[in-house]
């Protein structure tokens, strides 16, 4: 698998874009604005979308990606997702009054988009590889993703805060090769990370006791302008595992 970081802050800023991860070039996890550093030939090879959650920062950019794509592919690209949040991106933003229902677009038996609903703990295998939605705790219905091919493996956290069904997969599998997992508020913001339900330094410590393998771990959905302070606390408080944080534009070859 080659993985390519479009977008992994958790804001914007010059430099900063929001969560989407691309795979072999034709599937994506999340589309939020990293998406729109892909060129027009490169976003009209995507086919797959598979969507954490129904939050801005993470499909922002689908509604303008087929748009932009509308006139130049021959097959839908599926949007793969819980069935609440396809009913959200139905009701809130596919609705002809925040956008046009690319699902019926240009023709409803041709449509330049389609939706294919994905149960919690559900496998899908687009291309030889494996997606498998875990639930994770967030404030709104929230997935992350193991994803595998051949014996090559990594997981996607997505947004979340302390729970034990990521953890429980993922210590499943025989190995894991790398791990991607959100760290998004510094122990100064706690209160307010509880609230919104995402992790900070001392929550995601306390869960990675859970993790029995030890994969290369990256931090993702950094605060713009707390990157600092979270991965110096994570590294104060997780002295024996090595965490890198996550930028937009890193590729990996699993």
């Amino acid at each position: 698998m080659n993985l390519r970081i479009l977008g992994c802050s958790g804001g914007v800023a010059q430099g900063l874009r929001t969560t989407s991860l691309l795979i072999n070039d034709s599937i994506l996890i999340d589309a939020g604005s990293g998406v729109g550093d892909l060129t027009l030939d490169e976003m009209s090879r995507i086919k797959h979308i598979f969507i954490t959650h129904s939050h801005l920062d993470h499909i922002s950019f689908l509604p303008l990606l087929l748009d932009s794509v509308f006139d130049h592919v021959f097959e839908p690209i599926t949007v793969h997702a819980q069935p609440i949040t396809i009913k959200a991106l139905k009701d809130h933003i596919f609705n002809w009054t925040i956008w046009p229902d690319f699902s019926t677009l240009p023709h409803p038996d041709k449509a330049v988009l389609q939706f294919q609903e994905m149960q919690i703990q559900e496998t899908r295998t687009i291309e030889n590889i494996n997606f498998h939605m875990i639930e994770m705790n967030h404030i709104v219905p929230t997935v992350g993703y193991l994803v595998e091919q051949g014996e090559k493996r990594f997981a996607f956290s997505a947004d979340t805060s302390t729970n034990d069904n990521f953890w429980q997969k993922l210590n499943e599998c025989e190995s894991l090769d790398m791990l991607i997992v959100e760290t998004a508020f510094p122990e100064t913001e706690k209160d307010l990370a509880i609230i919104a339900k995402h992790y900070t330094p001392s929550l995601l410590a306390e869960d990675l006791k859970k993790l029995k393998l030890k994969p290369k771990i990256y931090l993702s959905h950094l605060k713009p302008g707390g990157e600092s302070q979270i991965i110096d606390e994570v590294n104060q408080l997780c002295p024996n595992i090595a965490c890198k944080i996550l930028r937009n534009g890193d590729k990996f070859k699993l």
